[in-house]
């Protein structure tokens, strides 16, 4: 008789391995705490309460060979769609923080993984990005995670210091 033993599966590559460690200084910036909040957030059964930051924070890292292990034409599954739109839910979390006016996180994505990304403040749009390759979705390291994240939250936070009258309407 067969059986499984999924233990015996060993991954062809490192792509399966965690590459963000625990103790990585990027993990305790604003971004990245804001982000663990959303991933957290997603869990409404509390599967996820016994894992670390660090393992949850994992998946948004595509390493060289991680991003080998996916292929260069495909539509992007539920796990990274969700990925992008927590990414996304933390820039305006992050955004709320910082202006004190409630942030809005729009994403529209088609099935083949090309979209746009809007964080609204009022009927200001404070953040504005086109999204392609979203099965592709992540970044090379946990300090460029964090950048991304602050770039598009001064961005969004300048705009909406330039334009007051339309993010408070």
């Amino acid at each position: 008789m067969w059986t499984w033993h999924p233990e015996a599966e060993q991954p062809a590559t490192d792509a399966a391995k965690r590459v963000l460690d625990p103790e990585d200084p990027a993990m305790e910036t604003p971004f990245m705490r804001e982000l663990i909040r959303q991933v957290r957030a997603t869990d409404t059964f509390g599967a996820w309460d016994h894992y670390e930051d660090a393992t949850l924070l994992d998946p948004f890292i595509l390493t060289p060979e991680r991003k080998r292990a996916i292929p260069v034409v495909s539509d992007p599954d539920s796990e990274t769609v969700t990925r992008l739109r927590t990414f996304y839910n933390a820039v305006a979390a992050r955004l709320e923080t910082r202006t004190g006016l409630m942030g809005i996180p729009v994403v529209n994505l088609s099935h083949e993984g090309f979209g746009r990304a809007f964080v609204l403040v009022g009927k200001l749009v404070a953040v504005d990005k086109p999204l392609r390759d979203v099965h592709r979705f992540g970044f090379a390291s946990a300090e460029k995670l964090t950048n991304r994240g602050e770039r598009l939250v001064d961005a969004g936070l300048s705009l909406v210091e330039r334009f007051p009258e339309a993010a408070r309407a």
